[in-house]
């Protein structure tokens, strides 16, 4: 009897995904709750598990576009799983004395026995996870992958790391180096005149990220404020307590926390920065959602650390901590990513100094944090060096004035620059 496997309903707004990879292969065994493959949505990547134990049978192959209810695989329940062998295998006969010269010029023996293949091995021994279309274009063209620089979680090589190896143009190889002790002359690389130009489909999350960007210049009434924040009392703080926070809660103490605290404190002052426009009406929010912007190798994601007013520092460093992990491994749901009242993006983990964060629709806020830098600034009229970080704060002016984002703006800072209030909640 044949189980079918079909793409189930996974969000309201999800009619389609893409099939991103299978973790099972036509013709293997699956037990019940074996995670059989991965479909990307325009929301998250969600992974489907085997409701029955069989051999299976793929129906799409990666790259594929599948609609909620189509049919990805079938397993076969009738069959049984292969019996797993015990005995011994056959003893190797013992190695011979060395033959003579003209015996071993007859049937020479491989100076080393080949080494043992694995399920995973390429043709040339590379024995990092694979799927089953990157082994078998690794078969059929001959390619070692050990060779090839993998840009998926772990070093894997991806489909579209084997298309560009395939494509790019073939590296001569190099002369021998001169016998003259001089050195050589400097001479200008020789093109190889070839301009070579790939075309990729974008992923369906890609896509989606595509059209809320869009969305949300052409829906909103976008503009951004700027400051800067003096970071010196936080990384006091952090640099004086982190040890026995980390001892005490298990979790490393962040800057993060504390921008969130701030910015609840700061939206509980400019309400309208918590809400959203609905056609003519605005919609308030009288709690505090906070997505947390994390990117992962396949786009942008926004989960959501829910109800952070009620949160202390550790609950929302272990949220973080949390999502940042099912971000590299791919496990970030469509719950996770539901809702949000305000976003917080921190583009200065990756070196940017400034930037214009756009929102996150139909969101009325984002803050965007940025690299700390030492800068020459005045404190009491003197010239001193300390930590600053410019701050940038896009809202929706239909609805948020500006004197309002600069009032909310302002409002973080002083709790950054002084995060006593925090704890007395002025």
């Amino acid at each position: 009897m044949a189980f079918e496997v079909r793409f189930p309903v996974v969000g309201e707004s999800v009619q389609e995904g893409q099939v991103y990879k299978w973790r099972k292969k036509t013709g293997e065994f699956v037990k019940r709750d074996d995670v059989l493959v991965e479909v990307e949505t325009d929301k998250a990547t969600v992974e489907i598990v085997a409701e029955a134990e069989g051999t299976l049978t793929i129906n799409k192959n990666e790259g594929e576009t599948i609609a909620v209810g189509e049919l990805l695989a079938s397993i076969d329940t009738s069959a049984k799983q292969p019996a797993v062998s015990s005995a011994t295998p056959a003893a190797t006969p013992a190695a011979t004395p060395a033959a003579t010269p003209a015996a071993s010029s007859k049937s020479p023996a491989p100076a080393t026995p080949p080494p043992i293949p694995t399920a995973n091995a390429a043709p040339g021994g590379d024995v990092r996870p694979q799927s089953p279309a990157v082994a078998r274009m690794a078969a059929e063209h001959q390619v070692d992958t050990s060779d090839i620089v993998g840009s998926g979680r772990g070093g894997r090589v991806t489909k579209d790391d084997m298309v560009q190896h395939l494509e790019s143009p073939k590296q001569a190889t190099p002369p021998a180096p001169a016998a003259k002790s001089a050195p050589a002359a400097m001479t200008a690389p020789v093109s190889s005149g070839e301009r070579v130009e790939r075309r990729e489909k974008m992923t369906r999350l890609r896509q989606r990220i595509a059209e809320r960007l869009v969305e949300a210049q052409h829906n909103a009434a976008m503009l951004t404020t700027f400051n800067e924040v003096d970071m010196s009392a936080i990384m006091d703080l952090r640099k004086k307590y982190k040890d026995p926070f980390k001892d005490s809660h298990g979790v490393g103490l962040g800057f993060m926390s504390f921008f969130i605290r701030a910015a609840v404190e700061a939206l509980k002052k400019f309400p309208a920065i918590n809400g959203y426009v609905d056609g003519t009406d605005i919609v308030y929010h009288d709690y505090y959602d906070i997505g947390v912007a994390v990117s992962t190798e396949r786009g942008l994601m926004v989960p959501v650390v829910r109800n952070v007013d009620r949160m202390s520092f550790a609950q929302i460093e272990a949220a973080i901590a949390e999502y940042a992990k099912r971000g590299r491994d791919g496990k970030i749901s469509l719950d996770d990513l539901a809702g949000g009242t305000f976003t917080i993006s921190n583009g200065g983990t990756f070196g940017s100094l400034l930037s214009t964060p756009i929102l996150n629709p139909p969101q009325s806020g984002i803050l965007g944090m940025h690299k700390i830098e030492d800068r020459a600034v005045v404190v009491n009229g003197q010239i001193v060096i300390r930590p600053m970080m410019y701050l940038a704060m896009s809202y929706d002016h239909r609805i948020v004035d500006g004197k309002e984002a600069v009032g909310f703006l302002v409002k973080i800072k002083e709790n950054i620059e002084d995060p006593a209030r925090l704890l007395l909640g002025v």
